[in-house]
């Protein structure tokens, strides 16, 4: 496994990093608990130190099986939460909530989810608009000098509100964004990582296999059901707006599988690479459900594309159908 640091910060994790939202048990498809405690276990035993997790993602219920999976081994770990969103019972997200008072009820609620006195970094999982940066950042600050927080950093903020949260607390060094970044959605590559790279900054990629797409999960026969965010995505193409997206997809996912068997890899693995290619990335996390998918997705650190190798990916990806992409010229 290979490790990186955090912009100009002393926090170092692995390359590879496991997402939680996945085992949440809610608008990602089921999930089992068993599997995930295994799939926790794997992920340490293959030398991953960061995990991610929020309190929205299954109404605790992730945080919790975190926690329990960690157990006495939690020290050996970047623990990683996040802050800010009102959700209802199913998780749907209904707003924001920068305010100091919800995310210090909310912090305190994950640390007893978690089974831990503190978090190792904690991000506002989005920008809340309607709330001065200046006091969400003071409550970041705050978190740190309580000892709740060792770093603190943001997730989903643009350029403008990397700079603008910034700005009002020089003194308060944001270590992270988190923002997705796969070979099917680059928005953020262009403007965001530039400046968060030259504010000392990494990047924490999610969404690394397009969830699930570049896992080689699904078939032409897959239909995700109605409680399933995918099931309206653009990239997997099952609403009345989107019509044929999937299929079309699903060819280029062939494409791109064969370049993976001709480089002796995988898939997945050739997906992951691709992420951490990009230097202003610290940690490509990937939303595992069993030993066997982390265990697959780990050794994606080891994996280095040439210039070549870039060039003929990005010239498959100009067939993806739904995506964001800012591909080179």
């Amino acid at each position: 496994m290979e490790y990186r640091r955090f912009g100009a910060t002393g926090l170092t994790v692995s390359a590879v990093g496991f997402g939680t939202w996945p085992i949440g048990g809610a608008r990602y498809g089921t999930s089992d608990d068993e599997a995930a405690r295994q799939a926790i276990e794997a992920a340490l035993a293959a030398g991953i130190t960061c995990f991610d997790t929020a309190p929205s993602y299954g109404n605790g219920h992730a945080e919790e099986l975190l926690g329990r999976a960690l157990g006495t081994r939690r020290r050996e770990v970047v623990l990683v939460t996040k802050g800010g969103l009102i959700w209802d019972e199913g998780s749907h997200v209904l707003g924001h909530d920068g305010t100091r008072q919800h995310l210090e009820r909310h912090l305190d609620a994950s640390l007893r989810r978690l089974g831990t006195e503190y978090v190792d970094l904690y991000l506002i999982h989005w920008p809340d608009l309607g709330t001065p940066f200046a006091e969400t950042m003071a409550a970041l600050e705050a978190f740190v000098e309580s000892g709740k927080a060792r770093y603190v950093g943001v997730s989903n903020f643009t350029a403008d509100q990397v700079r603008a949260a910034t700005s009002v607390r020089p003194n308060l060094a944001l270590t992270a964004n988190q923002v997705s970044f796969h070979l099917f959605d680059r928005r953020w590559q262009r403007e965001v990582f530039p400046v968060c790279q030259a504010m000392g900054m990494g990047i924490i990629a999610y969404g690394t296999l397009a969830h699930g797409l570049l896992a080689g999960a699904f078939s032409r026969e897959t239909v995700f059901a109605a409680t399933d965010w995918r099931a309206s995505g653009n990239i997997f193409g099952q609403s009345l707006l989107t019509p044929g997206n999937f299929e079309r997809n699903l060819d280029v996912v062939d494409r791109l599988t064969e370049i993976a068997r001709r480089h002796g890899t995988t898939l997945p693995r050739l997906a992951i690479a691709w992420v951490l290619a990009d230097p202003a990335v610290t940690v490509a996390l990937v939303g595992a459900r069993s030993a066997r998918e982390i265990s697959e997705a780990a050794p994606a650190a080891d994996l280095r594309l040439t210039e070549e190798d870039l060039a003929e990916i990005d010239l498959v990806m100009r067939e993806a159908a739904g995506t964001a992409l800012e591909l080179a010229v």
